[in-house]
C-alpha cells in the first residue's frame, strides 16, 4: 500500500529567492524531501554552451545554505536537478564544491550524490548513425559533424535516474540536467504513489507558487498517495485554486492534457481539481501511460563570435529619422564588408537595434511621440572573434558621424564607451532538439556518492 509522501519546494529554481518564513513551516509541517530546481533552458543556449551557471555564485551559496539547514532539520534528503542553470558535469562539479564550503562551515557531515548528465558528442554521433536518435517537432536537421561541433550535450533525467540516486543513501543529490517534474516525482514513485498523480503533481509543483495566486512567495508543499495528490502554498499571501493549478499545465507545454516524460505520458483528460479550505486543491484522475524509454537530448554549440556598440542620438532630427539612418549605416558597412574581407551574404551579420523606439518589438512597436534620445545598438555576427571586431571598427565612423543626406552638415554622435566597440566572445546556438532511446534509464548517465564535511 502506497504511504503518504510529503515534498517540500522551496522556490521555482535556485537563485530566485524564496519565503524564509514560509520555508520553516515547511519544514515543521514534516515533509519527506526537499526538492528545487536549479536551472532550465530559458536564458538562452550561452549556459549550456560554456557550461556555467547563470546565477552568482554568492547568491546561490547564500539560498543553498538556508535549504542545507533546512535539509538537516527535517531529517531528510535535499534534491536538486538541472544544478547551476544548464546541469552540464561542470555545473554539478560547482554546485558540489558550493556545498563541500558549507559543509565545512555548518560543521554537517553529509553523503553526497552527484547524478552526471552530460554526453560524449562522439557517443551521441554514434547513436545517431545506430537510428537510436528521433527529432522532436521543429528540430533543426543534424548529423554527425554537426553533433561533434557541440561544446556541451546534456540528456534529461527522468524519475528512474533520481531514483537510484536517493537509493545510494544520499542526504543531498546535486543532478546534472533533469525534466523538471522528474525530481518532485521520483520519491512518491517509488514509495508507490499513483504515477499519474506523481507526474501530474510534479507539473504542477515545478516552478514552486508559480501555480498559485502569489507566485513570488516560491514555498508550497504537496502530498501525494495512491489517487492522486494535494497541492498547498505556504506563504499566507498565496492560495492554491482550481484555476491556477489546472493552469500549469499550460506551462511550457504545447498541449494542456498530455505531458512527456521519459518512459511515457501523463494525461490528465479526466483529472478533477477540488478547492480545499479555499487555500488547497485536491487533483485526481491522472493517468500515466508507459511508452518507450527516451531522454531528451540539448545541445550547444558555437554559431559565430559577437562585437557590439552603442552610440547615442540626440539631435531631433536624427531621432525623428533614426531607422532610416541606422539602414545607412549599415548598408554603408556591408558594403565595406563585402569589398574589403572576402565575407559574402549569409556570412556575417549586422544588426542595428533602436533602443527607446522599437527594440523590442521592431516594425510591429506601435507608434507613439518620439523620446528625446534614442541608443542604437549595433551587433555584428561573423564567423570569427577577430573578424567581428574588424567590423565593428568598420561600422566606427559611420556610427559617428553618418549623415542622412550628402547636403547636410557631418554629425557627430555620442559614443559612451571607449572603445566603442566591445567583443561579446562566441555566440551559442541550440542545435539539438531530440530523443535518445535507452534500453536501460542509467546507461547514459553516471553517479558518484561522496562522504563530506565536518568529521
Amino acid at each position: 500500500m502506497a504511504r503518504r509522501t510529503r515534498v517540500l519546494i522551496p522556490t521555482g529554481a535556485l537563485g530566485l529567492a524564496y519565503d524564509r518564513d514560509a520555508l520553516a513551516r515547511g519544514v515543521a509541517a514534516g515533509p519527506d524531501i526537499i526538492a528545487v530546481d536549479g536551472g532550465s533552458t530559458d536564458s538562452g543556449p550561452a549556459y549550456l554552451g560554456r557550461g556555467v551557471s547563470k546565477y552568482s555564485r554568492a547568491t546561490t551559496k547564500a539560498e543553498w545554505r538556508d535549504l542545507m539547514l533546512a535539509r538537516e532539520k527535517a531529517g531528510v534528503p535535499l534534491v536538486i536537478g538541472t544544478a547551476g542553470t544548464c546541469g552540464a558535469d561542470t555545473t554539478v562539479d560547482w554546485l558540489y564544491d558550493i556545498t563541500c564550503e558549507l559543509a565545512q562551515e555548518l560543521s554537517q557531515k553529509l553523503t553526497v550524490t552527484r547524478l552526471y548528465s552530460s554526453q560524449n558528442p562522439h557517443d551521441i554521433a554514434r547513436a545517431l548513425a545506430a537510428g537510436r536518435i528521433a527529432a522532436l517537432p521543429a528540430a533543426p536537421d543534424i548529423d554527425a559533424a554537426l553533433i561533434r561541433t557541440c561544446t556541451n550535450i546534456v540528456a534529461l533525467a527522468g524519475a528512474e535516474q533520481i531514483a537510484a540516486a536517493l537509493n545510494t543513501g544520499a542526504d543531498i543529490v546535486i543532478a546534472g540536467r533533469t525534466t523538471d517534474t522528474a525530481i518532485i516525482a521520483a520519491l512518491p514513485i517509488l514509495r508507490g504513489a499513483d504515477p499519474g498523480g506523481a507526474w501530474h503533481g510534479a507539473k504542477i509543483g515545478e516552478c514552486g507558487a508559480l501555480a498559485t495566486t502569489n507566485p513570488a512567495t516560491g514555498v508550497i508543499l504537496i502530498d501525494f498517495d495512491a489517487a492522486g495528490f494535494t497541492m498547498e502554498p505556504l506563504a499566507p499571501s498565496a492560495r492554491a485554486t482550481p484555476y491556477t493549478v489546472s493552469a500549469h499545465m499550460l506551462y511550457e507545454n504545447t498541449d494542456p492534457f498530455l505531458l512527456h516524460e521519459p518512459g511515457g505520458v501523463l494525461d490528465v483528460t479526466h483529472a478533477t481539481y477540488t478547492a480545499l479550505y479555499d487555500r488547497k486543491v485536491r487533483v485526481e484522475g491522472s493517468v500515466w501511460r508507459p511508452g518507450p524509454y527516451t531522454v531528451k537530448l540539448e545541445g550547444a554549440r558555437i554559431g559565430g563570435y559577437q562585437t557590439v556598440s552603442l552610440t547615442l542620438l540626440r539631435d531631433r532630427h536624427y531621432v525623428a529619422n533614426a531607422r532610416g539612418w541606422a539602414a545607412g549605416v549599415a548598408a554603408k558597412a556591408r558594403s565595406d564588408v563585402a569589398a574589403r574581407m572576402s565575407l559574402g551574404e549569409g556570412q556575417f551579420d549586422i544588426e542595428m537595434r533602436l533602443i527607446g523606439l522599437d527594440a523590442t518589438l521592431g516594425p510591429l512597436e506601435k507608434p507613439g511621440p518620439l523620446p528625446a534620445e534614442i541608443g542604437v545598438l549595433t551587433i555584428v555576427t561573423a564567423p570569427t572573434e577577430a573578424q567581428a571586431a574588424e567590423i565593428g571598427k568598420m561600422l566606427n565612423p559611420y556610427l559617428l558621424h553618418h549623415a542622412l543626406s550628402e547636403d547636410e552638415p557631418m554629425p557627430t554622435f555620442a559614443f559612451p564607451f571607449s572603445p566603442a566597440e566591445t567583443s561579446r566572445g562566441a555566440l551559442y546556438e541550440f542545435c539539438l532538439h531530440h530523443v535518445l532511446s535507452l534500453d536501460d534509464p542509467m546507461s547514459a548517465f553516471r553517479l558518484v556518492t561522496n562522504e563530506v564535511g565536518h568529521d
